[in-house]
């Protein structure tokens, strides 16, 4: 059964998931990683596509029905997907109010 809560996502997978926020083909979601992390991470279409595979199997993302153009596959996610980002998100942000306590930094 998917679950919302599968322990720490990759950098990778997690961007994907980002980008999938609203629908993308393959080289949409290449690009829009590059441009939310700011070119540092990159992913090529083999990574992207067995990524792909593995999402819709966990049920975290979908094709989209009907897309404009069906050359080119389109991508969403799924409301389990979206719990899925939550969830990171809130895990991220226990790591960083954790680690800021704990060196007694703030942000910089």
């Amino acid at each position: 059964m998917p679950t919302a809560t599968p322990g720490p996502l990759t950098e990778t997978v997690f961007y994907i998931l980002l980008a999938l926020s609203t629908p993308l083909h393959g080289y949409g979601v290449m690009q829009r990683v590059s441009e939310l992390s700011e070119g540092r991470v990159s992913i090529g279409p083999g990574t992207l596509y067995g990524a792909f595979t593995s999402l819709a199997e966990k049920d975290w993302i979908v094709p989209v029905v009907g897309a404009a153009n069906d050359r080119k596959k389109e991508y969403v996610l799924t409301d389990l997907g979206r719990d899925v980002v939550h969830a990171e998100l809130v895990r991220l942000e226990e790591l960083l109010r954790n680690g800021r306590t704990i060196a007694n930094w703030s942000t910089r």
